[in-house]
């Protein structure tokens, strides 16, 4: 088998870099290593809960013990399907903050500026706003990938975007668009009531041409011979030979993984599992980042919470009226109202997150003791710690370790107060007075600096966007993997195109991103132009320096 390109991972970004060589007339072909996405499970938005905690379509990683966080393991789900990580993940859609960007290209990665990016993220969107407002001059409207909003009927979203109102933040209508700092609406990956995954907007069209295919199998290396990357070798002893180029679009996790089994990475570290050195690049698997967050959680005092669904029949007419009508509950994920605020003055755009979610629920489907109950997912969004993937050992059917080396300084700790600390205000606020019986989590008693530290320790989750262990930066820097291009450094005809090559983590979900960086990748294989820089100019807080909102 042999193909002009040959891309490794169909999820993100892969599917987007997919349907454009494609549609460019190159000969492509995907290797994935989970199978289908068919089935209700991943396609009903409300069941999202479901997929990433089955073994089928997720590859079940976990951290090594983290020092600061109790020596707990934290889940690391990756999808192991096609659609990857966007078949099983939230359907949040958050394209990022312009200065995420425009921070990029300061770190070297040229070309990847806001200016540079909105053209591709406008490309990519198909913009439904549903008449609720928005912000259209900034969005896209014939894409592949359907961007929606929920229908926000539970008078609890509206009570979320009115107290931050009242406690003196910002509104935003569109947090995707010219203002991304505010209270308002949050947007989701949700198509005629079903996830719309990459598979689903670019895969599966793809497909359809007779220029591409799609190949199962785990990889276990990149052949390269004389610098020059020539074929993907699978388990089993197939090789897929690449005319023109391999891609790697194979998660932050697996991506670095495969570039350390194929040769590529810190040298001393490849020799530990007698790996020879094709390309001794010390930043593969490193800059590791993620996202974390707690859910602060109130019980209610009204019964209109989700929680009076959490029952088999309740769930069960959920289910058959989605199956039958592609409606109702089950076509939203429920996180249908958002926030971006600023921790304090001083600091230039949003550094907190906020996701609203009329139940008090983990993201593993454990309903809280308390039953009716709301919450507030929320987390700081640039912290300093970083970690890495190395290998476990040479033999490529063995998990990475994955060290996020989360909340390894003060800079975390002090953070994560202050969000703890705001979304107590928030709560208190008279929007929510109707609602509000008491504190749940972490509970009204948790006060002091230490007790907030130890609530933090147990209760922080990884809010699953792992990225920046491939970084995209200058050639002359020793801890870029690749060039703004793709190109990883040292190595003819390889490429990495997924959230790997993030330098820094970019304000709020990654889904959105990383397919923005496979649209972009694209045109960078083909050789094309890149699309014209835009003119646009994103909202800055006009007190940003002196005040927090």
């Amino acid at each position: 088998m042999e193909a002009d390109y040959v891309i490794v991972g169909a999820g993100s970004a892969g599917c987007a870099v997919a349907y454009r060589l494609a549609e460019a007339g190159q000969s492509v072909l995907v290797i994935e290593h989970g199978g289908t996405d068919a089935g209700p499970f991943i396609q009903m938005p409300a069941a999202l809960s479901y997929p990433m905690n089955m073994k089928r379509y997720d590859w079940g990683y976990q951290s090594e013990p983290e020092p600061h966080l109790n020596n707990r393991r934290l889940a690391c789900p990756r999808g192991k399907v096609i659609g990857g990580s966007s078949s099983i993940n939230g359907m949040v859609y958050v394209r990022g903050h312009a200065m995420d960007y425009d921070h990029w290209a300061e770190a070297g990665a040229d070309g990847w500026g806001y200016a540079d990016v909105l053209p591709y993220f406008k490309r990519m969107e198909s913009w439904d706003a549903n008449g609720h407002g928005g912000d259209p001059g900034w969005r896209g409207t014939d894409g592949p990938l359907h961007v929606t909003r929920g229908p926000r009927d539970n008078p609890l979203f509206s009570a979320f975007v009115e107290a931050g109102k009242q406690a003196g933040y910002e509104a935003t209508d569109d947090y995707n668009g010219q203002k991304q700092e505010g209270f308002g609406p949050m947007e989701q990956t949700v198509h005629k009531g079903r996830r719309w995954s990459a598979a689903n907007a670019y895969l599966k069209p793809a497909l359809k041409r007779p220029n591409c295919d799609l190949v199962r199998g785990l990889v276990e290396r990149v052949v390269i011979e004389d610098g020059r990357a020539v074929a993907v070798a699978l388990a089993g002893g197939t090789q897929i030979r690449a005319r023109r180029e391999v891609i790697l679009a194979a998660s932050s996790i697996n991506s670095p993984k495969i570039l350390m089994l194929s040769g590529i990475g810190l040298a001393a570290h490849l020799a530990e599992h007698g790996i020879d050195v094709v390309a001794d690049r010390p930043g593969v698997g490193a800059n590791l980042q993620d996202h974390l967050e707690l859910y602060i959680q109130m019980a209610a005092a009204q019964p209109i919470t989700l929680y009076k669904h959490w029952n088999l029949f309740s769930k069960a007419l959920i289910g058959a009226q989605w199956l039958f009508t592609g409606t109702g509950l089950g076509a939203s994920n429920q996180f249908e109202s958002a926030a971006f605020v600023r921790s304090r003055a001083g600091v230039p755009y949003p550094d907190i997150q906020y996701h609203f979610l009329p139940i008090a629920v983990r993201y593993d489907g454990q309903a809280a003791a308390e039953g009716h109950g709301f919450q507030a997912h929320v987390g700081p969004m640039r912290s300093p710690s970083r970690g890495a993937v190395t290998l476990r050992s040479g033999n490529p059917a063995d998990d990475p370790v994955i060290r996020f080396n989360y909340m390894s300084t003060d800079e975390d700790w002090n953070d994560f107060r202050t969000c703890i600390r705001l979304t107590r205000e928030i709560f208190a606020q008279d929007a929510f007075a109707p609602f509000v019986k008491h504190e749940i989590q972490p509970g009204a008693h948790v006060q002091s600096d230490a007790e907030l530290d130890a609530f933090i320790a147990e209760h922080a989750e990884s809010a699953y966007h792992p990225c920046g262990t491939c970084k995209m930066g200058a050639a002359s820097d020793p801890m870029s993997v690749v060039d703004p291009q793709g190109q990883v450094i040292g190595v003819d005809g390889l490429r990495v195109v997924d959230s790997s090559v993030f330098p820094r983590i970019t304000n709020g979900n990654l889904n959105g991103p990383s397919i923005m960086t496979g649209e972009k990748m694209a045109d960078h294989i083909l050789g094309r132009d890149p699309l014209a820089r835009s003119n646009d100019q994103p909202w800055l807080h006009p007190d940003w320096e002196t005040s927090q909102r």
